[in-house]
């Protein structure tokens, strides 16, 4: 039985969960005789999401392994890179030798978001619950599709972090349906809807019309859902939501708006936003812009240093280089030409520029972003980013001068930094995302 309001562990700031009180709740969130015979697929993030996934994996795994007829995992990828057996184990936290021995009648499945062999259609948004939802912004149908594997399963298990999003606004719940198992039509919809509103006005927001799409599309899908939802801090698990996709989401929201915002006093007029490893391309890299345009300058320079990353997107590369990184108004003034070009690509782009103006055929950023990546510099001019050596980069020439204007920050991508007092076009005077 699905509760009707999410079980919660969490810990004191400062403090961890131990494994266990994390077990505790999985005893009470998923009792053994509910799963007998039950064919069970979990859902679970990539690599490029920070979550001790692999605890509650093993400890769900333990629990009802016994008893289940069957219990799997398929990875969530959205429009990412699929997983090689091996990063999956590393995802899940288990050595190889575990694989062929205590997991051996696990299986892995990657998501194919382009791949409508893989994909049901679970129904259609029609134009008028789209304009209602999209607060007037769009009124169009949007097919909903799903890997059709969900189907195949008694019961789907959405196992994954909770943090401020450039597109949801709060990641996790439903959102691990759609983009992380979706169809190429609503995910192209809602990251050009997020895209429209703009960066600094849906991330660190729960209430926002990306996520009210987000769950309905949920809604459509009709399997027995429960999920467990992750909120981590200074490396620890902080809390672990369990119930609906909606009720465990919304309470594991709520602990990351207090545990992931970061309020500065003052904008800065340079910020080294370093890309820890897992993200490997600027895809996934562009979160190290997202989440600190907020307490950028106007007039100032983001640099995105991340020496590791020499590639901008494997899956999108020739669309991105064909549009280029580009502000809102440059598509929106230009949208015969550009509207045929998949829309959550065109949403990345924008979404790494900033914001910024487009009139009379000029762009103006309100503030730059450089790359200093092993990207080339001629390829990010093509592509309209600026560029840096990233070997003439020294951490110590950033630090500790905050009151000087430069911010360094060395794991960027997960934190999201705002104003206390934020300028209107990030939602101020009164900022709803503040806590």
């Amino acid at each position: 039985m699905t509760p009707p309001i999410a079980l919660a562990r969490t810990a004191p700031r400062g403090e961890c969960l131990n494994p266990e009180s994390v077990a505790a709740l999985m005893a009470e969130a998923c009792p053994p005789e509910d799963y007998r015979a039950r064919r069970i697929l979990l859902i679970v993030p990539d690599g490029t999401r920070t979550a001790p996934v692999g605890l509650i994996f093993k400890s769900l795994h333990r629990q009802i392994a016994p008893v289940v007829r069957s219990l799997d995992v398929l990875v969530a990828l959205g429009t990412h890179q699929p997983m090689s057996e091996d990063a999956i184990c590393q995802r899940l936290e288990i050595t190889p030798d575990e694989r062929q021995s205590a997991y051996r009648r696990v299986r892995f499945f990657n998501h194919a978001w382009n791949n409508p062999a893989v994909l049901e259609r679970v129904g259609v948004i029609s134009s008028e619950e789209i304009n209602a939802l999209s607060g007037g912004l769009f009124a169009m149908e949007v097919p909903i599709e799903v890997n059709r594997l969900v189907f195949d399963y008694d019961r789907v298990i959405i196992i994954g972090p909770v943090f401020p999003h450039e597109v949801a606004g709060i990641s996790g719940g439903n959102k691990y349906l759609f983009p992380g198992v979706g169809g190429p039509s609503i995910l192209n919809f809602f990251h050009w809807l997020a895209a429209v509103i703009t960066n600094p006005m849906v991330i660190g927001r729960k209430s926002n019309p990306v996520r009210r799409v987000i769950d309905r599309a949920g809604s459509m899908v009709k399997v027995d859902k429960f999920c467990f939802c992750l909120v981590v801090d200074e490396g620890g698990l902080a809390g672990v939501f369990a119930g609906t996709p909606e009720n465990a989401w919304n309470s594991a929201g709520d602990l990351s708006r207090q545990r992931h915002i970061v309020y500065k006093n003052h904008p800065f007029h340079t910020v080294l936003s370093c890309a820890p490893p897992m993200y490997d391309e600027l895809w996934t890299g562009g979160k190290c812009m997202y989440k600190l345009e907020p307490v950028l300058a106007d007039g100032g320079e983001l640099i995105i240093y991340a020496p590791h990353i020499a590639e901008i997107c494997v899956s999108h590369r020739q669309t991105i280089e064909a549009v280029g990184y580009h502000c809102r108004d440059y598509f929106l003034k230009q949208w015969d030409r550009f509207k045929h070009y998949p829309w959550g690509v065109m949403a990345h782009c924008t979404n790494v520029f900033g914001i910024g103006t487009y009139e009379n055929g000029i762009e103006n950023p309100r503030a730059r972003v450089t790359l200093a990546t092993r990207i080339p510099p001629d390829k990010c001019r093509q592509v309209n980013l600026g560029y840096r050596d990233p070997d003439s980069i020294r951490l110590d020439d950033f630090a500790h001068r905050e009151s000087e204007g430069f911010l360094l920050v060395p794991k960027a991508g997960e934190m999201l930094y705002q104003l206390a007092n934020p300028p209107r076009w990030a939602g101020g005077p009164n900022n709803e995302a503040k806590p």
